[in-house]
């Protein structure tokens, strides 16, 4: 599979859930393995940089693209792995975010999975 496809609808309005996926370090509650998020700097824009790791190993990536509201969308840093997240209203509380991984060659070598959408959704629900 060199692409996944997976949406959610979350109880929070577009604007908290657009904020709370581009600040670090909220990944780390709720992306397996991922216990260190920084960016290199404080306004997420493109060019903006996110180290994603943990205690033994770290990766780059980069914004490519963002939407206020609307999208945000990474790159690795050698161009073979994209990662976009879309936020659309429902109703004025609920949004529904989608997201999109793929890899220009081979296959995605751990995609997401719903149970990863949910643990957002219960973040931003909790919180």
């Amino acid at each position: 599979m060199n692409q996944n496809v997976l949406t959610i609808q979350i109880n929070k309005p577009v604007d908290e859930v657009f904020t709370f996926t581009i600040t670090p370090p909220n990944s780390t509650l709720w992306i397996p393995g991922i216990t260190i998020e920084e960016t290199n700097d404080k306004k997420i824009a493109p060019g903006t940089i996110y180290t994603l790791g943990d205690d033994n190993s770290t990766s780059s990536i980069i914004v490519s693209q963002i939407k206020q509201n609307e999208f945000v969308e990474w790159v690795t840093e050698d161009g073979k792995f994209h990662c976009r997240y879309t936020f659309n209203i429902v109703d004025p509380s609920t949004t529904k975010l989608t997201y999109y991984e793929w890899v220009e060659e081979g296959n995605l070598k751990s995609p997401f999975t719903q149970d990863v959408l949910e643990k957002l959704k219960s973040a931003l629900e909790n919180s």
